[in-house]
């Protein structure tokens, strides 16, 4: 006999992967509101400032919470930022960005599907790709830490840790959402 827990890890699987494709489509098709619902009140959206260090100081290659960020947002920070967008009161997104994202090696870390209300931890590889105007082009890598809540049967986003692999950000703005 196999695995008793195989099939249901493997629906596990799919069904993050189905969440993080859909995200991702919605933020390229610029469904901002759409995306807002796909969080959680508590979201928890942090990007840490990336630092060259030695061998010996690895552990110090990101700032820690609470230290200098890129993003350090929670739901009404988020929201501020769509609204701009939305608005066209954001600068650096009129006209919009066009963007691609691609999101690969998904693992779920911890959590199962069993019961209402659990938490899944999710580790992905993502490019996030985006030009604007007639010359801007920008192409950002890194992983993401999520947490996934399961709320009235699916999911939604309640924490992304972001982990860009440049320490020098080249792009005229961070407007996009990661």
């Amino acid at each position: 006999m196999g695995d008793p827990g195989a099939l249901e890890r493997l629906l596990l699987q799919h069904a993050v992967q189905e969440f993080l494709f859909m995200e991702a489509d919605v933020l390229d098709s610029r469904r901002y509101e759409e995306w807002l619902g796909l969080l959680t009140e508590d979201i928890h959206y942090w990007m840490p400032v990336r630092r060259t260090t030695t061998a010996r100081e690895v552990d110090r290659e990101f700032t820690k919470p609470g230290g200098i960020a890129f993003f350090d947002d929670d739901l009404a920070m988020l929201k501020m930022r769509v609204n701009r967008m939305l608005l066209g009161r954001a600068w650096a997104e009129d006209p919009p960005s066009r963007t691609r994202r691609l999101i690969t090696n998904v693992r779920v870390v911890s959590g199962s599907a069993e019961s209402e209300g659990d938490e899944v931890t999710v580790a992905s590889n993502f490019q996030l790709y985006r030009t604007r105007l007639d010359s801007e082009e920008d192409s950002w890598l890194g992983r993401r830490e999520d947490v996934l809540r399961r709320v009235d049967g699916g999911f939604r986003l309640a924490r992304r840790h972001i982990y860009l692999e440049q320490t020098v950000i080249l792009s005229q703005n961070l407007s996009s959402l990661f």
